[in-house]
């Protein structure tokens, strides 16, 4: 089970995975009596960080470098949404406790293979004011050094370079800032009577509706896909004109048009191609990009055969049109209530179009 969907389900099973508007509003702090400590036992010694492929906001970082103050190392990729929710906290608390000690570093850990392209990871950092130094790590080398399995994935270091406490997926963002705060308090740096930080996500780093989720993360290459529906299933690596079916099932997909199935991405090789999806959660994602540089698609979303109106997404206009100009994750759902089952559909008015992966919220 891929590390997205794993964090989905643990969510899921909990509780019954961008633009210039996707940001979140850092709102200060909130005062909170001081809670009992969290039991921070020691867990190793922080891995190397010198086999980072390459560095973003900073110069290399070492572990021995890195002796004397608290780390938070957090994996992430860009286009994750269960890494883009917790963002708004990371990016909060590293302003927060720079002064006091704190060094936020992103391991950037790719997940599809257009992640592993710098220009596109420079870019995402930049327009999600990523100010923390970025260690680039598109072989897994430090992945692995950490034995780690997701995405998001926090790791605690205190002064002494040794790991005291880890973190996966979203939530218990309260718990994760006190370890922060009692690791600086170790060294006598930390001050914990100004409380807790407080954000409000917004766009694609808004917390996910939980209680309305019903809609898993689902891959659209084959080798991840799940209920695709198209009347004679997928041709792999072939060029085919796929139909949609007359009846729908809750979370199934499909196709209508000329397209390509491949391994990672499903590819659009005539204009006017469609993706349909029967979903129900308040906020739908896809992960897509045009197929070359420069060369952007037009696309217009429909939501029960209409214009989403006020359901549109941060990159949907209220008629439904949007433009894809680079590879990354685009919100083109975001309904209001009451969330019921939805029928979507996104029809693609140029070629040259690569969708990788629908997730919701």
């Amino acid at each position: 089970m891929n590390a997205h969907r794993l964090l989905v389900a643990v969510i899921l099973a909990g509780t019954i995975g961008a633009p210039s508007e996707a940001r979140a509003q850092e709102k200060g702090t909130v005062p909170q009596m001081s809670p009992a400590p969290v039991q921070l036992p020691i867990q190793g010694e922080l891995p190397s960080l010198g086999i980072a492929t390459a560095w973003l906001n900073s110069p290399p970082l070492t572990a021995a470098g890195l002796r004397g103050k608290v780390v938070l190392v957090e994996f992430w990729t860009y286009t994750c949404i269960n890494w883009l929710r917790t963002l708004p906290y990371v990016r909060a608390w590293a302003a927060k406790y720079k002064d006091q000690g704190l060094i936020v570093i992103g391991v950037h850990a790719p997940e599809f293979s257009f992640e592993k392209n710098l220009d596109n990871v420079r870019r995402a950092v930049g327009e999600m004011r990523i100010g923390y130094p970025i260690a680039i790590d598109n072989d897994f080398a430090i992945w692995r050094a950490f034995n780690n399995s997701y995405w998001p994935a926090l790791y605690f270091v205190d002064a002494q370079g040794r790991m005291r406490h880890q973190k996966f997926g979203e939530g218990d963002y309260e718990e994760s800032e006190r370890v922060i705060q009692q690791l600086l308090a170790e060294v006598g740096v930390g001050d914990s009577s100004h409380g807790l930080v407080s954000v409000e996500g917004r766009g694609a780093e808004a917390n996910a509706d939980w209680a309305s989720l019903q809609s898993p993360e689902n891959y659209v290459g084959y080798e991840r896909t799940e209920s695709f529906t198209s009347p004679g299933g997928a041709v792999l690596d072939t060029r085919r004109v796929y139909a949609a079916p007359a009846r729908w099932k809750l979370n199934q997909w499909a196709l209508s048009g000329d397209w390509t199935i491949g391994r990672e991405a499903i590819a659009l090789n005539q204009p006017n191609g469609r993706i349909l999806y029967r979903f129900h959660a308040r906020d739908l994602h896809l992960v897509m990009g045009p197929a070359g540089p420069k060369t952007p698609v037009r696309f217009r979303v429909l939501i029960d055969g209409e214009a989403p109106h006020a359901a549109h997404g941060v990159d949907v206009d209220e008629q439904g049109n949007g433009t894809v100009t680079e590879p990354r994750m685009y919100q083109l759902v975001r309904q209001p209530r009451p969330i019921s089952d939805r029928q979507f559909e996104i029809q693609f008015l140029d070629a040259g179009l690569q969708a990788f992966s629908f997730t919701f919220g």
